[in-house]
């Protein structure tokens, strides 16, 4: 289907541009969220017709977008969640949950704002990508841990999941050498001197 853009998309085009989609991205998203219009000849003198109004709401909507940005480009965000010990999440963290914790800290998003690619089902560091606007986007990060400390720690660079795990084989090396020295000095048939 041919339809007339009445804003920039993402991937697809920007503003005025007719483009080819299939029927039903353009029945089930475009055109009810009025983001296009069906390419007609009547549609398209209306379109030129109100093409200026288009511009400057998109204006608008940019600079907007941008004053947002400005708020919560680089800033970063701890969400504390259960995990197993190496570092697996019991559930996982959601664009819904990222929107939550900056609506919290005073940032005005849309849940539909937060792009994941998949939830993050690990405890770690992640940059994740804020779409305020179809031409404006902010890079914020973050933090899910197990405790506060943990999150410290990894804003700082360390790898808990594998200090974690590099302590336990230490621990279990050194119970190893007492259990070996043990068993030595305690060897029936060994001579005491």
């Amino acid at each position: 289907m041919q339809v007339i853009l009445l804003e920039r998309v993402e991937n697809l085009g920007a503003l005025g541009e007719e483009v080819k989609v299939r029927d039903g991205y353009a029945r089930n998203f475009l055109l009810p969220q009025k983001k296009a219009l069906r390419a007609t000849e009547a549609n398209r003198k209306v379109f030129e017709a109100r093409r200026a109004e288009l511009e400057a709401r998109n204006a608008e909507a940019k600079a907007a977008a941008e004053k947002a940005s400005g708020k919560i480009d680089g800033s970063s965000y701890v969400l504390i969640r259960q995990a197993g010990e190496a570092g697996q999440l019991y559930g996982s963290v959601s664009s819904r949950d990222i929107a939550d914790e900056i609506a919290k800290a005073g940032g005005k998003i849309d849940r539909n704002a937060v792009v994941l690619d998949k939830p993050i089902k690990t405890i770690g560091v992640y940059d994740v990508r804020v779409r305020l606007h179809a031409e404006v986007s902010a890079t914020v990060k973050v933090n899910v841990a197990r405790s506060a400390d943990e999150a410290e720690r990894q804003a700082r660079g360390e790898n808990v999941i594998a200090s974690a795990i590099e302590a336990e084989r230490s621990q279990v090396e050194a119970a190893a050498k007492e259990l070996a020295a043990a068993s030595i000095t305690n060897e029936p048939g060994a001579r005491a001197e």
